[in-house]
């Protein structure tokens, strides 16, 4: 009689823990696990040209065909090869290939990213270059990259890591792409209105209230809502906008260095973001990172502002 107790007290118990564990209810129809089957990273030629020395420049657009919100970059320290008909290798050892440290959405594609430092930011575009190198009709490029995927955990940055090879034919030149997307239907599942209430922290939530565009670029008014009854901060950092010309704007760093005010139990705060974007860029997405679930475990949401 005493086991046959303790055997139904388990399932009590483990259902009692499991129900504790969940900070956030999801609004209706809002979903922002994004998981599907794993796939890679791709990549394309968008150019080949001359340095000013003389050797091979290839502009590379890079493209998330891993189902998830993924990080990639070139692996540090490695030349990428460019190998020719005849089987001979040349080691490039210019490679600026990544997505600068954001993640970006499924079915995106990208070509350059806010680089330089944090005080003077500048505009890093994507490329291989290699000096002394001749190329002919069955030249290939190859580049070893390491990705992260999934939900940017700052304790534990290195799970979800997967590497692979990008290879490219140095002669199939795509010259008419359109940013940011290349995968309308994996994107379009993950596209949410640029009001949608995003769940944060012990039942927070984020909110874009207002947005302003002028010649530097966007202001985003931001609103937290705390039911708690304690005060809080939500993490979010300081929003990236990618749009029509495939540059990720805003200066990567972790979300939480960024200043955030204190909610107070049970009331609301406003702050606003700014983010560099020429005005000339159109079709324009919020890559939106909220501390959610745990502390300092950041979850992303792809906000629609093409009409701003």
């Amino acid at each position: 009689m005493r086991i046959r107790k303790a055997l139904l007290i388990v399932p009590l118990i483990v259902n009692f823990v499991i129900t504790a564990c969940v900070y956030v209810v999801l609004p209706p129809g809002l979903d922002l696990s994004a998981a599907k089957s794993a796939g890679d990273w791709d990549a394309v030629v968008a150019g080949v040209s001359q340095t000013a020395e003389g050797g091979l420049h290839v502009d590379i657009t890079i493209r998330n065909g891993t189902g998830a919100w993924s990080t990639m970059k070139a692996v540090e320290g490695k030349p990428a090869i460019v190998t020719t008909k005849d089987g001979k290798t040349s080691n490039c050892e210019s490679v600026i290939v990544g997505t600068g440290g954001h993640r970006l959405a499924p079915g995106f594609q990208m070509r350059g990213y806010t680089g330089g430092t944090k005080s003077k930011p500048e505009t890093q575009l994507l490329y291989v270059e290699c000096a002394g190198v001749a190329v002919d009709a069955a030249s290939k490029l190859s580049i070893d990259y390491v990705a992260y995927s999934g939900d940017l955990d700052y304790y534990h940055q290195d799970e979800g890591s997967t590497t692979g090879i990008i290879k490219l034919d140095l002669l199939k030149v795509e010259e008419d792409l359109t940013y940011p997307v290349f995968d309308e239907k994996e994107v379009k599942e993950l596209i949410q209105p640029s009001d949608t209430a995003i769940p944060a922290l012990s039942d927070n939530v984020i909110k874009l209230v207002n947005l302003q565009r002028n010649e530097e670029g966007f202001e985003f008014t931001w609103e937290n809502s705390n039911p708690t009854e304690f005060p809080l901060k939500i993490h979010i950092g300081n929003p990236p906008v990618i749009g029509s010309d495939g540059i990720i704007y805003g200066y990567y760093q972790i979300m939480d260095l960024a200043t955030t005010p204190l909610t107070p139990s049970g009331g609301r705060v406003e702050w606003s973001t700014k983010t560099a974007v020429p005005p000339d860029v159109s079709n324009c997405f919020i890559l939106m990172s909220v501390e959610s679930k745990n502390m300092r475990l950041y979850v992303n949401t792809l906000l629609d502002i093409r009409d701003k």
